[in-house]
């Protein structure tokens, strides 16, 4: 775990590609620039689709963790 404060915990469990990041990219428009969003989810695919989601958007993926049937990421609000 992370000693980073997240404002906000996004659980996309269930939910299969592209939901995972549209939702993401919803929760964001709603905190402050420099504020951290921890997103939940369980679609393996999840891992690759955060990652080319945050080079494109040029938000942070500051975390990224495989916790066996859940995928826990902590992404950076930068803009």
């Amino acid at each position: 775990m992370s000693d980073l404060k997240v404002v906000q915990t996004l659980d996309t469990s269930g939910l299969s590609c592209p939901l995972p990041v549209v939702k993401t990219k919803k929760a964001l428009n709603g905190i402050e620039v420099g504020d951290i969003l921890e997103m939940i989810a369980t679609d393996p695919g999840s891992i690759p689709d955060m990652e080319a989601w945050a080079r494109q958007t040029g938000h942070e993926l500051m975390e990224s963790h495989d916790e066996g049937e859940k995928f826990r990421f902590l992404i950076k609000k930068t803009h």
